[in-house]
């Protein structure tokens, strides 16, 4: 066994969670439409830098942007599942 990988994570050493999402072709000056997808747990990839993904949440769809700091992290992490409590809040 190698010291680094027993520092890991679990998820770490298994590897990302990779999901098999079409790509639209992007073609400079024209609009892309966002990516729809429910798979939350996917993870955010180098190459998903500059693409808008529609997150589904349980009820609609967040549009997410995804930058550099996000790479790493999960999809849903960037669209919250719960609404704050609010008193008074019809």
């Amino acid at each position: 066994m190698l010291p680094t990988q027993a520092l890991f994570k679990r998820s770490v050493w298994k590897g990302p969670h990779i999901v098999p999402i079409a790509f639209p072709k992007i073609i400079p000056g024209k609009y892309t439409p966002p990516i729809r997808t429910q798979a939350r747990a996917a993870t955010i990839l180098p190459n998903f830098i500059g693409l808008k993904f529609q997150v589904y949440n349980g009820k609609v769809y967040h549009e997410v942007t995804i930058t550099e700091d996000m790479v790493g992290h999960k999809l849903g992490e960037f669209s919250p599942t719960r609404k704050p409590f609010i008193w008074g809040r019809r």
